[in-house]
């Protein structure tokens, strides 16, 4: 089988199943009768797929409710421990969070989403913005997402462009092929990606990608966020773009001295 989205070598029962995890998430859980509106199949059907994943140990019952259980967050862990990035950079993603008093953040692209694998926040007054581990958004609706297109050829770009589109999160989010080319321009020659409010109002985002040696292909990204009251002073504070910078840094050599090479 292949990873394709254009495969018709698929089982529909799996991908059905999948539909059923993603939804319960979605409707923060569900019973049988909403779960069947929601994905407009019989509730029949439904009560099947719930009763597997029940019974695999997947889904929880309470009270005609189901929804998601902790089995999940086992693959979760052994998926993100798997990536020699998260290894090279948890400790300095931390460290990152208390020296800005902002909050840190890891991500990757993954099928042409960026994916947050690792989050870590000042408890003296990051902004906590409920995005969980795992999320997947745009790529060019973030700070993350930018950085690791900015490190892209501008054929792969558009081949993301093509797949996915340029959706809108509001009306500071870029939304044509053109203004994305000349960000990812500016990007590259300031060295750090911006967010400024292209997702979610009064936050603003840094970021700066991290790049493989051996391939010269971005592995992932890092970004520090927060009130753009606390990061704009005439301008991005150029103390947390340093802090950003020095971070990506350290994480890139040692991801390319001590993971990547197997030192």
């Amino acid at each position: 089988m292949t990873d394709q989205h254009t495969s018709t070598n698929t089982l529909q029962g799996v991908q059905k199943a999948f539909t059923v995890v993603t939804a319960l998430q979605e409707l923060d859980g569900a019973g049988v009768s909403a779960l069947a509106d929601h994905l407009e199949i019989p509730p029949s059907t439904a009560q099947v797929h719930l009763n597997t994943l029940h019974q695999a140990g997947y889904v929880l019952k309470d009270d005609g409710t189901y929804r998601l259980s902790l089995k999940f967050l086992k693959h979760g862990s052994y998926a993100r421990r798997q990536l020699g990035l998260y290894r090279a950079a948890k400790r300095h993603i931390d460290e990152l969070a208390e020296e800005t008093g902002e909050a840190a953040n890891l991500g990757v692209e993954q099928r042409g989403k960026r994916v947050l694998v690792y989050k870590s926040e000042s408890p003296a007054r990051a902004v906590y913005d409920n995005a969980p581990t795992g999320e997947q958004t745009h790529l060019h609706w973030t700070a993350l997402g930018k950085a690791l297109l900015s490190a892209m050829s501008d054929d792969r770009v558009d081949a993301i462009v093509d797949e996915h589109g340029l959706p809108r999160a509001n009306q500071h989010t870029i939304t044509d092929r053109e203004a994305l080319h000349e960000e990812l321009h500016r990007t590259r020659e300031r060295g750090y990606s911006v967010e400024d409010q292209d997702r979610r109002k009064g936050i603003l985002a840094l970021g700066v990608p991290i790049v493989d040696d051996a391939t010269g292909s971005v592995v992932g990204a890092v970004c520090v966020s927060g009130p753009r009251t606390r990061l704009w002073d005439d301008g991005v504070a150029d103390d947390v773009v340093e802090a950003v910078q020095n971070a990506a840094n350290v994480i890139e050599l040692r991801y390319n001295h001590y993971i990547s090479g197997g030192q």
